[in-house]
């Protein structure tokens, strides 16, 4: 490993998997995650596992769909074949009533918060402000569309998390379960 890449910073953006769809007199922020968004979830966790993205810090939209997400993520991680879970430290996990519904620029705040030693930060939270805080960090390749649920966008930078802004931290890779 290089110094250089020592000092690199990871934000992975993760928005919510699949949730059911919401009826009448349901609080949105308690719509569950549907059976294709579990697998999903899981298959996202393995995904990060198998590329070495696991995360020293998790922060996560207090929603019930963005929780069951972040579990099951981790349980992806945790027993993704052929090599078994992942070894090492698990992440500190901020649940945070302020990822519901934020504006990227708040999203980006939370993001600043990280502890300074963290190289990996996974930040699950909702649409638009997930899609449009990946915009604003890499405008280059910006999507129309924005993440579709349980996609990756991982955002790399050498800066540190109080500096992180607008262009500065290009997405690296994408993952997205289902095609």
């Amino acid at each position: 490993m290089t110094d250089s890449h020592a000092d690199t910073r990871t934000l992975v953006l993760l928005r919510h998997a699949k949730a059911e769809q919401g009826s009448e007199g349901t609080d949105d922020a308690e719509r569950p995650l549907s059976a294709r968004g579990e697998a999903d979830a899981a298959a996202a966790g393995a995904w990060l596992a198998h590329h070495d993205l696991l995360p020293d810090v998790v922060i996560c939209s207090t929603a019930r769909r963005t929780r069951q997400t972040w579990h099951g993520v981790a349980m992806g991680m945790a027993g993704s074949p052929p090599e078994g879970g992942p070894t090492g430290p698990r992440p500190t996990v901020r649940y945070e009533p302020g990822a519901y519904d934020a504006h990227p620029e708040e999203l980006l705040s939370l993001v600043r918060t990280a502890d300074s030693e963290a190289r990996v930060v996974l930040l699950i939270a909702h649409n638009p402000g997930v899609s449009l805080l990946s915009a604003f960090l890499d405008p280059e390749t910006a999507d129309e569309e924005g993440l579709r649920t349980a996609e990756l966008a991982v955002h790399r930078s050498v800066s540190a998390w109080t500096e992180w802004g607008r262009g500065g931290a290009p997405v690296a890779q994408r993952y997205t379960a289902r095609g």
